[in-house]
């Protein structure tokens, strides 16, 4: 198991971590098997999305506070009810397979970590099974 660190710099933020996590998968030595990404927090999310277009990302981030405004009547004690809502449609892991120590991606496809309650520090847990 391997412990990436990011900082975020933004309330809300998408990062590319498909490099980070392709690096991690090389220094397993795992060459077959899966990759799962994890991240144990529950105002961020990790997921698989288009990772070539730079403008995808403003447009997943501004549907989503579309859906899930920052001002409502939230129950939530906090001030961050939407950053967790944010977080449970996106999600908090996903697993990708692994053949010949290759994720086994979509050529468009890259992996997010994004953070709907920054600037944080962000964990994200990569579990390389075989």
């Amino acid at each position: 198991m391997q412990k990436l660190t990011f900082k975020t710099k933004h309330k809300t933020q998408m990062l590319d971590i498909t490099k980070d996590v392709r690096e991690a998968v090389i220094k397993s030595g795992v060459k077959d098997g899966a990759v799962i990404i994890f991240v144990p927090h529950s105002t961020c999310s990790v997921f698989i999305s288009e990772h070539v277009d730079p403008n995808l990302a403003r447009d997943l981030l501004t549907k989503l506070h579309d859906m899930v405004p920052a001002n409502d009547n939230y129950h939530h004690v906090g001030k961050n009810a939407e950053a967790h809502i944010k977080s449970a449609i996106m999600g908090t892991n996903t697993m990708i397979p692994l053949e010949n120590a290759s994720m086994l991606m979509g050529e468009w496809q890259g992996i997010f970590l994004a953070d709907f309650d920054g600037p944080r520090e962000r964990n994200v847990i990569i579990k390389i099974i075989h």
